[in-house]
């Protein structure tokens, strides 16, 4: 009995052993796949813990294993044998849960996974915005010869908005430039202002006049069919050629000129989209020559509040007036500044400007 007891206990400390080596091993997989994919540095911990544990218990029963074995050798005694051999209690219980603990080990791998993939649901979602906006509103716009431009765009408190702009050239001497803003806010006001965005580039490619654009854009957008969604734009293109600007306007707030030492206003020509299918826009010209200016802007710059008044139109053409000929970047920020200023605070609903001027 003085060996056959401490025999048995280090064979039960040895298969201990074992499970615990294959249960750290588990875990220190785990470890490198953290360490591979970069992860917070208190995950990275929680692991290490889990590791370091499991080793450790691993560590203590292998030697309670040998230690068993040089008792049984040694002979010391069978009450002796006895009081060693208690070693073996705590490695007989951890073989009983040996498969809890292999599940908690492959729990704990599953959950490094699970919590990288959510991590990189989250970083998705905190870019997706970012990235929508790049696509409405487009941090950079193109070198156009004869033409500085400068633009602004800042979300409100909403995450995804429905404000947009767009800059591109028509042909060798027409360049159009377009600001518009859906109205709501969210993925589905964003959607109609992508669609809207690109549909009126292809029009404007097609047609002429951007009376006749906005009409087909209408049409096209009204059988959508989306509730109380409308959309106010406006779209200016200019004739480098012919001297003149060409503009035709949706419900949008004014837009405004510096041309001959005055500040002029362009003011709708037709209805905000996607009340009418059967809407009518028409155009309007008037001349565009060397350092002349145009800003447009969305209702976010012009409704700036301060109690029950607002920033306003008049608000706009009088920043316009005081350095007309203030670079287009700079311009822009001025405006936005002003009309934070004016409120008080940073805006709470979308804001946009574009500002354009005629260069040799």
């Amino acid at each position: 009995m003085e060996r056959l007891i401490p025999a048995v206990a280090a064979l039960v400390c040895a298969a201990s052993a074992v499970e615990w080596a294959r249960i750290a091993l588990l875990r220190r997989q785990v470890m490198r796949r953290l360490d591979r994919e970069s992860v917070p540095r208190d995950l990275w911990r929680l692991a290490n813990n889990d590791y370091r544990r499991d080793y450790q218990a691993g560590v203590f029963t292998a030697i309670a294993a040998l230690a068993l074995v040089v008792v049984t050798v040694a002979g010391i005694g069978v009450w002796p044998a006895v009081a060693v051999s208690l070693l073996a209690v705590p490695a007989a219980l951890a073989l009983g849960d040996r498969k809890v603990q292999v599940e908690l080990a492959r729990i704990s791998a599953d959950r490094a996974d699970v919590e990288q993939k959510a991590r990189e649901v989250l970083s998705q979602e905190e870019l997706a915005p970012l990235q929508w906006a790049a696509r409405l509103a487009p941090p950079t716009l193109p070198d156009l010869p004869g033409f500085e431009i400068g633009s602004a765009y800042q979300p409100g408190s909403g995450a995804m908005a429905g404000d947009f702009y767009d800059v591109f050239r028509v042909d060798e001497h027409r360049v159009a430039a377009v600001i518009g803003d859906v109205t709501g806010h969210g993925i589905e006001p964003s959607i109609t202002a992508l669609q809207a965005k690109y549909l009126l580039r292809a029009f404007l490619l097609q047609f002429r006049d951007p009376g006749q654009a906005l009409e087909e854009l209408n049409a096209q957008l009204s059988v959508l069919e989306r509730g109380e969604e409308f959309i106010s734009l406006c779209v200016l293109v200019f004739d480098t050629d012919a001297e003149t600007l060409r503009y035709a306007s949706a419900g949008h707030p004014a837009a405004f000129v510096w041309h001959s030492r005055e500040v002029r206003p362009l003011g709708a020509t037709g209805p905000l989209l996607m009340l009418s299918e059967r809407a009518k826009y028409h155009s309007r010209e008037l001349a565009w020559e060397l350092d002349d200016v145009a800003v447009l802007y969305t209702d976010g710059l012009a409704e700036a509040r301060r109690g029950e008044a607002m920033f306003g139109e008049d608000g706009v053409a009088t920043m316009i007036r005081r350095d007309p000929t203030a670079a287009p970047d700079v311009m822009t920020k001025v405006l936005v500044e002003a009309a934070r200023d004016f409120s008080g605070g940073p805006a709470t609903d979308d804001l946009a400007v574009l500002v354009l001027r005629r260069r040799a």
